[in-house]
């Protein structure tokens, strides 16, 4: 927090993902209720909804975050996605919106995401120094966390005194606050010509190349995708509250910011022990395992406490896998590569839950929604011993200092205080 540019955006970003996050919950509340008996596959198709936009965009994304200046390629996507939800509120308040509304609605925001997503991670490393990295990320994931515990249980409360389209509105308005954050930004890090890759396909090939052809981060990206694409049982919340634990909108807020709060505590462990994680690599693996073997816990329960515990579990499982991937891709990826390289990432991250989703509905759909939760459940166990027999270089990956190389070092300038470029995007003033 000592980063002025980083501050700023971590607080702006607070605001404004609270607001997306209560919409994110609303909108699957919203959809169940205008599905009638079809709101398991109605539930599911947000999924593929969201993920198609992503799959489609997300490449081209990356490489844009590495051709434009990242700062304002962010005011623009942070200002179509507010405009889509003001589109939504309005179509919702004057009582226009129907299931297509909201699926192409959603689907839009989903696109401006997969354009926004590259150029913020990307621009995080260049707000701190890359000792600070690491907690950086964690920061960020805390916020997440924790916008995902205020925004939908804020979401609950709302659902019972307003109308679902004055949540759309505040989400609208929370986007000012990102906004007002970048534009106070000063003196962040320019990229010189040189370190700039004009969009191409050249561009986005090469982003590909370099994400395919290193195994560490090959294999990271594949782990997050199989263990999302197994263990999506989000979408199915407002199922659980309505017929399963019949606990209404209320309950629902609290099932959706449960994974959170247990995400919140563990994310404020990590910031101070991160770096003491020896063995990331088996770490990495045995929280995903967690993770999995949680979701099954969950899909079993029929007490509410008891599937508010597996859900906080979940959270803290998935904080773990999430800080230690973001983490191990950032420290090694190249600033110049590093927006493709989040691009490709997108569509994995991204596309895993959401095709999990679908995947998810359907199968409650047919069956129900506790063989749904169950099965992906084990369907994540099964595919993280998969990874475990298959990427030993993600195995035996260790801490920092056994196979990341050392932070550049600052050259001293013969004489003047002009400064040095000594990374990426970095100067360091001499002596």
């Amino acid at each position: 927090m000592q980063h002025r540019n980083f501050r700023l955006l971590w607080g702006g970003q607070s605001l404004s993902l609270t607001g997306t996050m209560m919409q994110n919950a609303t909108v699957l509340w919203h959809v169940s209720l205008l599905a009638g008996d079809q709101k398991a596959l109605a539930l599911g198709t947000v999924g593929l909804v969201r993920v198609v936009p992503i799959l489609l965009c997300a490449l081209l994304g990356g490489a844009i975050a590495d051709a434009f200046d990242r700062r304002k390629t962010m005011l623009v996507t942070q200002g179509a996605m507010a405009v889509f939800a003001a589109v939504l509120a309005l179509v919702t308040l004057f009582g226009a919106s129907d299931l297509a509304s909201v699926y192409l609605l959603t689907a839009l925001t989903a696109a401006a995401s997969a354009f926004d997503g590259p150029a913020r991670t990307s621009l995080v490393p260049t707000l701190v120094r890359r000792e600070h990295l690491s907690n950086a990320v964690t920061l960020n994931k805390m916020l997440f966390q924790v916008t995902s515990v205020v925004g939908p249980a804020a979401a609950g409360l709302a659902l019972v005194f307003l109308d679902i389209g004055w949540i759309y509105a505040i989400n609208a308005v929370s986007f000012v606050a990102v906004f007002a954050a970048l534009l106070a930004m000063r003196d962040v890090p320019a990229r010189t010509a040189s370190e700039r890759a004009p969009v191409s396909v050249r561009a986005v090939a090469d982003g590909l190349r370099f994400v395919f052809g290193t195994p560490l981060i090959r294999s990271t990206m594949l782990l997050d995708f199989v263990a999302c694409f197994f263990c999506s049982a989000t979408a199915l919340l407002p199922i659980f509250a309505q017929d399963v634990l019949q606990v209404g909108p209320v309950g629902y807020g609290w099932l959706c910011a449960a994974p959170a709060v247990g995400a919140v505590v563990t994310s404020a462990i990590l910031v101070r022990q991160e770096r003491r994680i020896t063995h990331r690599g088996r770490m990495l693996l045995w929280t995903v395992a967690v993770y999995g073997a949680a979701t099954v816990a969950f899909g079993l329960s029929e007490n509410f406490v008891l599937t508010l515990l597996c859900l906080a579990v979940v959270g803290a499982a998935d904080t773990v896998n999430m800080v230690l991937r973001n983490v191990i891709r950032q420290l090694h990826t190249p600033d110049a590569l590093r927006g493709r390289m989040v691009g490709v990432n997108l569509v994995f991250a991204q596309g895993g839950p959401q095709l999990g989703e679908l995947e998810a509905g359907v199968v409650a759909q047919m069956f129900g929604p506790v063989v749904s939760v169950v099965t992906g459940g084990l369907g994540c166990l099964l595919a993280t011993g998969w990874m475990v027999w298959n990427c030993p270089v993600l195995r035996r990956y260790r801490h920092i200092t056994d196979a990341e190389p050392a932070p550049a070092r600052v050259v001293p300038m013969p004489s003047g205080p002009a400064p040095v470029r000594t990374m990426p995007g970095r100067t360091a003033s001499s002596g």
